[in-house]
């Protein structure tokens, strides 16, 4: 899962972008709505997470003119009464959640945007005795658990989703890393290749030339 983070202050941004990385997500930060709307027309984005009260562009003014991209947008706010709630979602929001609040309930509602903002998929990822559960974060094959990386963990839920569809190692890049990553690096293949031997045999994941990969 891809998530934008937008919060103009900067310490919280940074910290909810650092707990989101340690779920295993691919995270971008940006501190104004100006960057917030340059970034979701650039990049794919599961879900929006949007600090309504920013400044210069306002939260509800991004929210307006991400009318139709098809990301998911939480918005974040220290106004939590149920008028705010309501006129957040009525700008277009997806869902609202006040200030403070707890880490996990945020990553829970975080997941539940992502499952909306894609086609749907079965709570469990499976090919063969391969066993994968996003919500869960693990990850089992012939019953073994395997000790994957987020990363790791990131490329094997896209591969299955792909449902045998080939994945390219470019879209990879783009869906499990965040946007500093660099484009001519080996660092897909060489997740891959350590996927494929925590995997074991018989090998799943095949490469397909000039394309991609796919299980």
């Amino acid at each position: 899962m891809k998530v934008l983070v937008v919060e103009d202050h900067e310490e919280l941004a940074r910290t909810v972008a650092a707990g989101l990385r340690r779920e295993g997500m691919a995270v971008d930060v940006v501190f104004d709505g100006a960057d917030a709307l340059e970034r979701a027309l650039i990049n794919h984005y599961d879900v929006i997470l949007l600090d309504r009260d920013l400044p210069g562009l306002h939260g509800d003014d991004v929210c307006r003119a991400l009318a139709g991209h098809p990301a998911r947008v939480l918005m974040l706010t220290a106004a939590g009464t149920i008028e705010d709630k309501v006129s957040g979602l009525d700008v277009g929001a997806d869902d609202y959640l006040a200030k403070p609040f707890a880490f996990a309930e945020l990553v829970a509602r975080i997941r539940a945007l992502g499952r909306r903002s894609t086609s749907a998929l079965p709570p469990v990822l499976a090919h063969g005795s391969l066993r994968l559960d996003p919500a869960t974060r693990v990850a089992t094959r012939d019953g073994r658990r395997l000790a994957l990386s987020p990363k790791e963990f990131a490329v094997l839920e896209l591969l299955l989703a792909a449902r045998g569809a080939v994945v390219s190692a470019e879209q990879l890049l783009e869906r499990a890393w965040d946007e500093y990553a660099d484009p001519f690096s080996q660092t897909v293949k060489v997740t891959v290749s350590r996927l494929r031997r925590k995997l074991g045999d018989p090998p799943l994941i095949e490469t397909v030339a000039q394309a991609g990969y796919r299980i």
